[in-house]
């Protein structure tokens, strides 16, 4: 086949390459691949930079393409659908993992004044600060600085000194 395309000429090429370009963006073709795709399976998927076939997992699905991260090189890549390898055929869904339960939120019986604690202010900077006194939902912070916060407890966290 290699033979007949170098022999062909390159409106030819352009004709066949337009050709492709329509059949692999078919709806259904895409549907025949997704239906049997989910989020975190572990994929092999074509890299068109040099033809080598990759493994990933699956990190986000979108209508014409899905997100990979690829395992040996930790980076993401942006596929279509086509380029991803079937799964074989009859292999069940893994159930997904359940959900981890949320780390409990700290309480105000989890701090006590005097204690140092960190929080992130609205600019996500990390302040360090003792606490000075407890309310009933927040609790006074003074960084040292001049300044006090009053920061739900759900927000702080104890900072372990070394």
């Amino acid at each position: 086949m290699l033979e007949v395309l170098n022999q062909a000429s390159n409106l030819q090429l352009f004709q066949l390459n337009a050709v492709i370009e329509r059949m692999l963006a078919d709806p259904r073709r895409i549907l025949q691949v997704r239906k049997d795709l989910h989020m975190g399976q572990t994929v092999r998927f074509m890299d068109w930079r040099d033809g080598q076939m990759r493994t990933g997992k699956i990190i986000a699905m979108k209508d014409t393409q899905l997100t990979i991260h690829e395992d040996g090189t930790r980076s993401s890549w942006a596929v279509p659908y086509t380029a991803v390898e079937p799964p074989a055929p009859g292999a069940a869904k893994p159930a997904p993992a359940p959900e981890p339960p949320p780390a409990p939120r700290a309480t105000r019986n989890d701090f006590r004044c005097g204690e140092k604690v960190a929080f992130e202010d609205k600019y996500l900077n990390t302040v360090v600060g003792t606490i000075v006194r407890i309310n009933q939902r927040t609790a006074t912070i003074d960084p040292g600085n001049g300044t006090s916060w009053r920061v739900g407890f759900g927000l702080l966290r104890h900072v372990v000194d070394i």
